[in-house]
């Protein structure tokens, strides 16, 4: 009879937790723990779907970028899962106020210009302006200290525009020499300009006009580069070529090196200039950028006189090769 009375309890007792463990389960998957259950196949299925919702809208998941998944998320449910037919559809719609992305590349192509510009809000046409002294600096030298300056206004688009540019020197309160430029220039290609204009000389001797002829633009290793072919009067021909780099020490500390060459086709000697190569120029400024638009600096630089204008320094007293220290400052608007 005990071995009766314990089988009947025992049997109670399975069918008991039989019947409540669908419920305990469902609690589980509820809760976020389906995955250390083992729940049948369609109803913790259709839990797990509508857990993953819940928190997918709470962590604020980007459903526009989880609607391009959706066929292949449909694809291995259909795949793995026989009672997937029965299981409720995500809502994968954009949210309200969500952005509608740029047209594919090869509708782009399609569209003209204004349509460019309303799309991307880009305009390559668009005029601008800059003002900037490249070298604004107090040069001390054995003959005294001068006032040097080289500076550019620019105007214009990135396919065409005006510029404005002069260089020179003061020294005892008298232009030692100066030049001012009026050029146009077109991009030929990236970071590559032609210019075509007039340059105008002042200071030592007589004032002379020149046609101008250049290209400048950014060589390879970011080495700026600039040469211009003159033409003056009375078939008088001149060339000047400078090449630049910035060496970034830190984001703010960045030190320049500049070579500079001048070469004229014919002598002249009131302005103390021999035909051939006439002079050359290394400087060396280590420039703090307080802000990009201004930064003072200091550097030394050596010039050279040569061949026929170094015959004629030495003729009137003048030294061939001199050591400046400079001081200034360079600054952009």
């Amino acid at each position: 009879m005990n071995l009766v009375r314990y089988g009947f309890a025992f049997t109670f007792a399975a069918s008991l937790a039989q019947a409540q463990e669908p419920a305990a389960r469902d609690g589980d998957v509820a809760s976020g723990h389906a995955a250390h259950a083992m729940p049948a196949p369609g109803r913790a299925s259709s839990k797990a779907h509508a857990t993953h919702r819940a928190n997918a809208d709470h962590a604020g998941v980007d459903h526009a970028g989880m609607a391009a998944m959706a066929p292949h998320h449909a694809g291995m449910h259909d795949a793995t899962n026989p009672s997937s037919a029965s299981t409720p559809a995500i809502d994968l719609r954009p949210p309200s106020g969500h952005v509608a992305p740029p047209p594919p590349q090869h509708a782009m192509g399609a569209m003209s210009p204004a349509e460019m510009v309303d799309v991307m809000g880009m305009d390559d046409r668009a005029a601008y302006g800059i003002v900037a002294f490249d070298r604004l600096e107090a040069a001390h030298a054995d003959a005294g200290t001068a006032l040097a300056w080289s500076a550019r206004l620019a105007y214009g688009g990135d396919g065409d525009r005006a510029w404005l540019r002069s260089e020179g020197e003061r020294l005892h309160g008298r232009t030692e020499h100066a030049d001012v430029e009026l050029l146009w220039g077109h991009a030929i290609a990236p970071y590559w300009d032609t210019q075509v204009g007039v340059r105008r000389d002042l200071g030592r001797g007589t004032d002379r006009n020149w046609a101008a002829f250049g290209v400048q633009g950014l060589a390879p290793y970011w080495f700026e580069v600039s040469a211009t072919a003159y033409v003056g009067e009375q078939g008088r021909t001149a060339l000047r070529a400078e090449v630049e780099y910035e060496a970034l020490l830190t984001q703010r500390l960045v030190l320049q090196p500049r070579v500079e060459l001048n070469a004229y086709g014919r002598s002249d000697p009131a302005a103390g200039i021999g035909a051939g190569l006439s002079d050359a120029a290394f400087g060396l400024r280590l420039r703090y950028e307080i802000r990009r638009e201004l930064a003072p600096y200091v550097g030394i630089e050596r010039r050279w006189r040569l061949g026929a204008t170094a015959d004629a320094a030495r003729a009137d007293g003048e030294a061939v090769a001199e050591t400046q220290w400079v001081a200034g400052v360079r600054f952009w608007f």
